[in-house]
């Protein structure tokens, strides 16, 4: 939790600091690691993701080993995020566990990484890989986590990707017997015997399968 007060903590810094800004300065190479980082988040607030990870990269490969560099690769990670661009906040993840993640910040990152793939499921025909992976990942935390203040979280996550394999293979199962294949029904019903959730432990929702866990 630290790790994320620190984070929370840098981006009102930078917030603050990109107001400060000389607008005038066009000039955009060699500058001090926090000029980039201020030009990051001056980006973030205007909602120019395509700029801030411009700006980035400019950061990186002119201050590489700057103090700067974690909280503005965890600034873009919850940035994309809000941004609804989770196949993005999880490359910056990555970068962030990559460079700098230990076994205290990885905790909090792996969650985050993992909460980015739940919300990440757009479509259950289409992402049935995305689910299935997901499904995994939030057991393998479990495992590595047992004490995690983010269980709880994780294991609302894993009960709704579970709910949506099994709406899934339902409806697929419900179509083969309405077009006269019930052996294919049969199959796609052996898959729902030994899942952990039944019908009657879902409720349809009305739009989507995932639902919204955060809000």
């Amino acid at each position: 939790m630290n790790l994320k007060k620190s984070i929370l903590a840098g981006m009102a810094l930078v917030f603050l600091l990109a107001g400060c800004m000389n607008k005038d300065d066009v000039t955009e190479f060699n500058k001090p690691a926090l000029y980039w980082y201020k030009q990051i988040g001056s980006s973030i607030s205007s909602g120019n993701m395509d700029k801030a990870d411009e700006y980035y990269i400019s950061l990186k490969s002119e201050h590489m080993r700057s103090p700067l560099m974690p909280t503005a690769i965890m600034m873009l990670a919850h940035a994309h995020m809000n941004d609804e661009k989770y196949l993005l906040a999880n490359y910056y993840l990555d970068e962030y566990n990559k460079r700098y993640g230990e076994y205290g910040s990885r905790e909090y990152t792996d969650f985050m990484k993992l909460k980015a793939s739940f919300l990440g499921v757009k479509d259950v025909y289409k992402d049935q890989k995305l689910i299935m992976d997901s499904i995994s990942n939030a057991n393998k935390y479990l495992l590595r986590y047992p004490g995690s203040s983010y269980a709880p979280l994780v294991n609302t996550i894993l009960i709704r990707l579970h709910m949506s394999q099994y709406l899934l293979n339902e409806n697929i199962a419900a179509l083969y017997e309405r077009t006269g294949k019930p052996e294919g029904a049969k199959i796609y019903r052996e898959k729902n015997s030994g899942s952990v959730v039944g019908m009657t432990d879902i409720t349809p929702p009305e739009q989507g399968v995932i639902g919204m866990v955060f809000d």
